[in-house]
């Protein structure tokens, strides 16, 4: 009784020896292996983060994620409110969210999302006050005149996520007479360049056409190194 006992926890053992051991092969090596394969045979650019380079090779980012393109701070002990925008780039959305990294400060981190406040709310609406007559005085130059009205929401409200890369084509076409002047380049070459980075509905009815801005200052800084 003693080894028929013996012999069937050793069979036991054995069996969840050989299920474990299988069971590791298949899910931690093959199957891992076999996912990235397809992925990066058939989405290698997706599989990789939708990375975007610039023509030397090198890559400047992801297109799922925006970035900001200010001027450096003038002191290091500036806050980032006093920090102003690199004016010859086109200007991604605001980026309020939850601001910055505040828990791990060996790291500059931009946390990702929403600022949770109601429509009525006094510091919501005066960013907004704000951010409106900053993009009306920014984007006006000596031949064009930008008026409140011209300014869509896009360009005083930040995303969901606080980390939209897209702005709208109205956004866009509002600041190129400003990149024209600042990078002086032919306004017409400017709006092509924004019309060639505009990327309309999905399948012609899902979602609002929208630019990448960091496609389309990828591809600014390509036109401005010649």
């Amino acid at each position: 009784m003693t080894n028929t006992s013996v012999n069937n926890t050793v069979r036991l053992f054995g069996a969840a020896l050989r299920a474990l051991l299988v069971l590791t092969l298949v899910c931690g090596v093959i199957y891992p292996l076999a996912v990235t394969g397809v992925a990066q045979a058939l989405f290698n650019g997706r599989a990789n983060g939708s990375e975007i380079k610039d023509r030397s090779g090198d890559v400047v980012g992801s297109s799922l994620i925006g970035q900001t393109y200010n001027l450096p701070k003038r002191n290091p002990d500036d806050t980032e409110e006093v920090v102003r925008p690199d004016l010859k780039w086109f200007q991604p959305r605001p980026s309020n969210g939850l601001g910055s990294n505040s828990v791990n400060t060996q790291y500059s981190l931009i946390l990702s999302g929403a600022t949770n406040r109601s429509g009525d709310n006094g510091e919501l609406i005066r960013w907004v006050t704000d951010a409106k007559k900053a993009v009306v005085e920014d984007n006006s130059t000596a031949s064009y005149t930008v008026k409140p009205t011209d300014v869509p929401a896009d360009a005083v409200t930040s995303s969901g996520s606080g980390l939209d890369p897209d702005i709208s084509p109205a956004y866009a076409r509002l600041q190129v007479h400003r990149v024209a002047e600042k990078n002086d380049l032919p306004v017409k070459e400017i709006e092509g360049l924004v019309a060639d980075h505009t990327t309309g509905r999905l399948l012609g009815f899902m979602g609002e056409p929208r630019v990448n801005v960091l496609e389309l200052n990828t591809a600014l800084r390509d036109l401005i190194q010649g």
